[in-house]
């Protein structure tokens, strides 16, 4: 294709083929990943007729691991981190070496070295950052204490790998640089985080301050974008880190802010797109006549990211006395391997350890493990269900078999806009004792908030990222206080997000009174009418008309204003 319209046609041409394929497995009740694996297949170009360019599709996968990453880091503050940090490290360590273990004694048989056998373990044993903040998040646990485990886990495994990246040519250099090498590399980690976590985390909320005070959006957007990008940037190229843990650790900064929600909901609209271009890109490295030659090594290979990894995993999470809902959902989302494990391949091979055999097994086992993934972990619930009610202690007391439960943060009221009006209703809502949380543009009216103690989320409500921070999943009621809030755009993104919430909204003209209720607004309270009928008392009353005429008079205004 010529080389001008490089970027596009294979933009065009994945996200195309990957939109069809998503459709038909969906239709299909299968995962759309599935759909969008076997359009990279169809782009690929071991396929007939348009082939997208591989070396572009794979940086439009990078960007999409970066700006996933760093959506993920939003949420994923450093409290969480040290919390899990004992089963994350040790449940990495014995995961990993138990999938290297069984990968030395399976490759044996199949002709390679042990040395061979343990770099191709270690390759298989490194899950897919895509895939498992996509499942997590796909079933409502990213956020919980499971996927804060399960989070923890990939981040030891994702500094395990840079490590790896980092050494093996340092073991196979002639001059013996393996000390060397490990001693500057874990310098170099221990500065990013510290520069990230301590220095950024006094410079970029400021600097984002003064950008949300301008007021302008685009700004803003551009801000954070240029945040997650030039840190994931930074941490590659100035301290040989990953893009995707830059990325990371750039998201917990901003997550520890007040611009969390704003961030995640006006910055990343591209992530989900970019993040598709990944599997689009892994299916494109998949030659289907490989598995003629080579289905041995790649059954062998399956075997140890679908049953030796989540068994090492479920092991792990049971000596720390986690539940077994808990156990099985790590194990679950943890078997299945991605972007990294490709790269170790290739460093393998480029060192000499292994053919293209092994990329002729991992390709595939990737694209198989990918697809399973969504489904075994969609399975969970019946298993943990049928375990539970055959534990002796249950059967024993005839005990109910449990259901799944989440972490609940929901807060019942939500109310958009903090002025007069908004705040006469946290009030009393207050008052009464019902939980409120605010949705503020205004950043300093959200600081104030915040050093008085009352939950506040920064962000458009028009964004539905920012009403699920705000917990209106969950909530009882909406309530749009001010006029300038767009109540019709709002009231459909709500209803989306919430079928039943009660949405109480302020508009400045009676005339929409009628098409926001058409829309499903419980109560509309117009700043027309309401004026319309203080002056209306006003008069009667000034002119000495009696109670009872009054009443009627407001009444009849009522009628005709409603």
């Amino acid at each position: 294709m010529p080389h001008e319209t490089v970027l596009i046609l294979t933009l065009a041409g994945g996200l195309s083929a990957a939109l069809v394929l998503g459709i038909i497995t969906q239709k299909l009740r299968l995962s759309p990943l599935v759909g969008y694996l076997l359009a990279g297949v169809l782009v690929g170009p071991y396929s007939p007729g348009f082939v997208a360019d591989a070396a572009t599709a794979a940086q439009f996968a990078e960007l999409g691991i970066i700006l996933l990453m760093f959506g993920v880091g939003l949420h994923f503050h450093l409290q969480d981190l040290l919390a899990v940090g004992a089963i994350a490290v040790s449940g990495a360590i014995i995961q990993i070496s138990a999938a290297t273990l069984a990968s030395m004694i399976i490759l044996h048989f199949f002709g390679f070295s042990l040395l061979a056998g343990a770099v191709f373990g270690m390759a298989i044993s490194v899950a897919s950052t895509v895939v498992l903040t996509r499942v997590l998040a796909d079933n409502h646990v990213l956020h919980t204490h499971t996927g804060h485990v399960a989070l923890g886990w990939l981040v030891v495994e994702d500094i395990f790998t840079i490590l790896l990246l980092v050494l093996l040519p340092a073991v196979f250099a002639p001059g013996g640089e393996f000390w060397s090498a490990l001693g500057l590399t874990l310098l170099k980690l221990g500065a990013l985080t510290l520069f990230t976590l301590v220095v950024g985390q006094k410079l970029i909320p400021l600097f984002l301050g003064y950008v949300a005070r301008t007021g302008t959006r685009d700004l803003f957007t551009l801000t954070v974008i240029a945040l997650a990008l030039g840190i994931a940037v930074a941490a590659a190229h100035f301290f040989d880190a990953s893009m995707a843990l830059g990325a990371f650790l750039a998201g917990m900064v901003v997550g520890q802010s007040e611009f969390s929600a704003r961030a995640a909901a006006e910055a990343l609209p591209l992530r989900d797109a970019f993040a598709v271009l990944f599997f689009v890109s892994v299916g494109m490295l998949f030659n289907p006549a490989a598995l003629l030659t080579d289905w041995p090594l790649m059954l062998a290979t399956l075997f140890i990211i679908l049953v030796v990894k989540p068994l090492g995993a479920f092991i792990t999470t049971k000596l720390f006395r986690k539940p077994l809902r808990l156990c099985l959902a790590v194990s679950a989302s943890l078997s299945q391997i991605g972007e990294f494990s490709f790269i170790l391949a290739g460093l393998g091979i480029s060192l000499g350890l292994f053919d293209e055999r092994v990329n002729n097994a991992i390709i595939p086992a990737a694209m198989i493990s990918i697809t399973l993934n969504p489904i075994i972990y969609r399975r969970l619930e019946a298993l943990a269900r049928w375990l539970e009610c055959r534990q002796p202690g249950k059967i024993a007391h005839n005990e109910p078999c449990p259901t799944l439960q989440h972490e609940d943060d929901a807060s019942p009221v939500v109310v958009v806009g903090y002025g007069p009006v908004g705040r006469s209703c946290c009030r009393i809502l207050r008052d009464s004792g019902v939980p409120v949380m605010v949705v503020e543009m205004n950043i300093d009216t959200v600081l104030h908030l915040r050093d008085k103690g009352r939950p506040v989320v920064h962000g458009d409500a028009q964004q539905a990222q920012v009403l699920r921070e705000a917990g209106l999943e969950k909530a009882e009621a909406l309530l749009l206080t001010s006029t300038s809030i767009p109540a019709r755009e709002v009231t459909s993104i709500a209803r989306a997000v919430n079928p039943d919430i009660r949405i109480l909204a302020h508009t400045a003209y009676v005339g929409e009174t009628s098409a926001l209720k058409e829309l499903g607004v419980t109560a509309v309270f117009s700043g027309e009418r309401e004026v319309a009928l203080a002056m209306s008392e006003f008069l009667l009353r000034s002119q000495g008309a009696p109670e009872v005429y009054v009443q009627s008079e407001l009444e009849r205004v009522r009628e005709k204003l409603a």
